[in-house]
């Protein structure tokens, strides 16, 4: 859009050139080095040391070939690691940049969005209300500007700004009515804002208690490693004495204890599952908050723009003078007054739909277009219990005009009105309101003192009528509310608007109310106690204020609720910011909303959440399935290692670092790849929202990974039993354990896609991983047994092909059993 009554800002090259001269407008000195702190985090893990340690104790004991396995296994894990660990940290500085605030700036004559980090000293950057100001600057021009600058100066009250104000505005102080232009004189770090230390970074890793739990328990079995690792070697050198013997197995118990696929795997379902959601239109500002979007059990949306279109055009208009109702498709007899007043108490460069309907049918229907002749000298923004807002002009003349227009209870208190007219005018708004329309009262005001008054509650207005608009539901709204529902997600209406368009508007997108219903102050009125046991049965609020609406959600949290909540204002910030998934809209949201909230709908499409819950809760029940994975698996490589010691078989040297650490290379991606990949599971968004308490693993998802790790074990271990007593080699009976293990690892990756369908329903998901990984894993297998200089260093014998097929049949004897049981669980349900 054109720019008018500016200059013309800055050029493209003056934007370079002040770039170069003063810095940008980032808060940090320079972007962190995103390939060395994923480097630094790679070298100081748990597996990469025990790995080197190994490294270490095999060349210094002369035994090259191993030292060199373990070198290039140490080059391999770190490449792993390093490229899930940048991939993740890329995907979630990807979502910072999209998540950052965008302001108005003029550049070559023309009004232009950028984003905040792109603006320089110099430029002209325009400011509106709602709007959290992006850096310091000179006021040039403003029409009733007012700003809260607390979080500079901790004092909560407006603060009236003009272009004689020599202090100008300061970067992170939020614009609480009218408009300005300003020209930025500091960004970035030279800002007051930046000088006295606050950081503004909106992608802040936090831990979840999900996140706790997962450090916790990988932390308490690296204590369990060491432990493990100290008795492992004083058992051994006591029965043995020989200590580098005794190290390395200690080494190798360590190893196969420690799970360092758990975090690796986490953090990358986490990152990539809200790069994901890009793809729906949804920024999510924090990884974290994919792990609560599957958890979600109450999803609390406004109305207007949300359940609604947002395309108003207004259907009637309503003359009090004439008492007239006149329909507007296709008339041409308007009530001038009424147009007139509606627009003059609208914004002059509305940004509203309402507004925007109003100047339109204004410019189409006005004999004369009286906006270039007056100026606004005086504004009250929207405010109030029910709101309205008033607009103050003045022409050349010295001619005023004081117009209002808001609920139209808020109005007619402002009104002289004898009783019986104030009936009859909130019956006419009723009936409107009951058809599911948007209805708005426009007053017409007078002021003889030469201040103005401190608040518009203190003008008398004449009421001129009623503007009335239809907003009609969205196409999907129903399906989507049907969706939510069949998910055990309830749907509750928040509105400000009257409660007979809200129960309306839910009848028409299939909200189920039963006409129970409450309004802000009826809200504010109930005890915190009352007002938990009444929200549960409540669909619809109406009348609603920031107040009001923070208590509800307060009140569901209160009842154990998993609560999302959609607002654009920058009313809605309060209860955006308490909501455990607050949700801004991307086209029409204010930048304080965006900021407070977790999730940005980009194109304000309500129908991409439930993209997001199944998202949400695919990812979840995916990592659930790796972790239990990688618990079953390490439980049979800790028991090999382990179990011959103790039981003090005559063949105790099963597994060396270089087995452990080559198993370690096909689990990692198994997990992290393969079952990241999965597809959502049928039936995931028809059963009801799992309990956001509690740990990850239930004691009867843990026990069946237990169960399912032993008896590999016992499988394993089993077969390789047998072997001895047939008088077998050392290096034969290690290749028998170890390929059937490998192929154990095979089936459990293949019956592990689920816990509920068997796996010839599970191969017919489509995850080109599986395939692939099976694929080399059955590479390594050949190369490991049938590759002469491979076997040598893994110690193994080439198996012939009857000892071949009975590790695999004993495989999968030992993980396929779990087919069985889940027909058995089928059919007792």
């Amino acid at each position: 859009m054109e720019s008018s009554g500016h200059t013309s800002g800055l050029s493209a090259a003056e934007v370079m050139e002040s770039r170069q001269q003063y810095g940008s407008n980032m808060l940090e000195m320079q972007e962190d080095n995103v390939l060395l702190n994923v480097l630094k985090e790679v070298v100081l893990e748990p597996m990469f040391l025990l790995l080197l340690a190994a490294c270490i104790i095999y060349f210094a004991a002369g035994q090259y070939n191993e030292g060199i396995i373990m070198l290039v296994s140490i080059f391999i894990v770190a490449g792993i690691s390093l490229f899930q660990e940048y991939r993740s940290k890329n995907a979630v500085l990807a979502l910072k940049k999209l998540s950052a605030s965008s302001a108005s700036v003029i550049r070559d004559g023309v009004t232009v969005q950028v984003p905040a980090g792109e603006i320089v000293s110099g430029d002209l950057l325009l400011l509106e209300e709602g709007e959290i100001i992006a850096a310091d600057g000179l006021i040039v021009s403003a029409n009733d500007f007012s700003v809260n600058e607390s979080v500079l100066t901790g004092e909560s009250f407006q603060v009236i700004k003009n272009p004689d104000d020599t202090n100008g505005v300061f970067r992170g102080t939020l614009v609480t009515s009218g408009s300005a232009a300003i020209k930025v004189t500091a960004v970035g770090l030279q800002t007051r804002f930046g000088k006295i230390g606050l950081s503004l970074k909106e992608i802040t890793i936090v831990k979840t208690p999900l996140q706790a739990q997962m450090r916790s328990f990988v932390r308490n079995m690296v204590w369990i490693g060491v432990v493990a690792f100290l008795i492992v070697v004083g058992f051994n050198y006591y029965q043995s004495g020989n200590f580098v013997k005794s190290l390395l197995q200690g080494l190798t118990l360590a190893m196969s204890i420690l799970p360092e696929e758990i975090p690796v795997a986490f953090s990358t379902f986490q990152a990539l599952g809200a790069f994901r959601l890009l793809r729906n239109n949804i920024i999510v500002k924090q990884p974290q908050y994919v792990e609560t979007l599957g958890s979600a059990t109450v999803i609390c949306t406004d109305k207007t723009g949300t359940l609604t279109q947002n395309s108003m055009h207004l259907a009637f208009l309503y003359d009090a003078q004439t008492d007239q109702s006149i329909d507007m498709n296709g008339t041409e007899n308007i009530p001038a007054a009424v147009l007139e007043y509606a627009m003059w108490s609208s914004e002059t460069d509305p940004f509203d739909p309402m507004e925007k309907a109003i100047h339109a049918l204004y410019q189409k229907t006005a004999v004369a277009d009286k906006r270039s002749q007056f100026k606004q000298i005086h504004e009250y923004p929207v405010g109030g219990k029910p709101p309205m807002m008033t607009h103050i002009f003045k022409n050349d003349k010295d001619e005023i005009v004081i117009a209002a227009k808001g609920a139209p209870e808020a109005i007619l208190r402002q009104t002289n009105l004898p009783s019986a007219a104030l009936q009859q005018i909130e019956e006419r708004s009723l009936e409107y309101a009951r058809l599911g329309y948007r209805v708005l009262g426009v007053g017409k005001g007078r002021w003889k003192d030469e201040q103005w008054p401190a608040t518009q509650q203190e003008f008398k207005f004449e009421f001129l009528g009623l503007l009335v608009f239809q907003d009609p539901p969205k196409d999907n709204i129903i399906q989507t509310i049907q969706t939510f529902r069949q998910a055990g997600i309830a749907v509750k209406m928040i509105t400000g608007d009257y409660m007979e368009t809200a129960l309306a508007i839910a009848d028409q997108v299939g909200l189920t109310h039963n006409g129970d219903t409450l309004t802000g102050n009826e809200v504010m009125n109930l005890t915190a106690e009352a007002l938990r046991e009444k929200v549960t049965s409540v669909n619809i609020f109406a009348r609603m204020f920031p107040e009001a609406k923070l208590k509800v959600i307060n009140a569901l949290k209160d009842n154990g609720e998993v609560v999302a909540m959609t607002g654009d204002g920058v009313n809605d910030a309060p209860a955006l910011k308490a909501a455990h998934i607050g949700i801004a809209m991307g086209l029409r949201g204010s930048e304080v909303a965006k900021a407070a909230a977790s999730l940005i709908l980009t194109d304000d499409d309500l129908a991409h959440m439930t993209d997001a819950v199944a998202l949400g809760r695919k990812i979840y029940d995916n990592l659930k399935k790796a972790i239990q994975y990688i618990v079953s698996i390490h439980i049979p490589i800790i028991l090999i290692v382990t179990l011959p010691l103790l039981l003090m078989w005559k063949f105790t040297d099963i597994f060396s670092p270089v087995h452990v650490i080559f198993l370690e290379l096909i689990m990692g991606p198994t997990c992290s790849i393969i079952y990241e990949n999965e597809p959502i599971e049928p039936g995931t968004m028809q059963r009801m929202p799992r309990k956001a308490a509690g740990n990850f693993l239930s004691l009867k998802q843990l026990t069946m990974s237990i169960v399912q790790g032993i008896a590999i074990t016992t499988a394993c271990l089993g077969v390789g039993w047998y072997y001895i007593n047939q008088g077998n080699t050392d290096a034969t009976v290690r290749a028998i354990i170890f390929i059937t293990l490998l192929f154990s690892n095979i089936f459990l990756t293949l019956v592990n896609r689920s816990f509920k369908y068997t796996i010839f329903t599970t191969l017919q998901y489509k995850n080109n991983l599986v395939p692939l990984v099976i694929f080399v894993t059955l590479l390594f297998i050949a190369a490991t047994i049938y590759i002469p200089f491979v076997s040598s260093l893994f110690r193994l014998d080439a198996l012939p092909w009857p000892m071949l097929i009975t590790c695999i049949a004993v495989a999968m004897a030992g993980t396929c059993w779990i087919e069985l049981w889940k027909l058995l669980k089928k059919s007792n349900n």
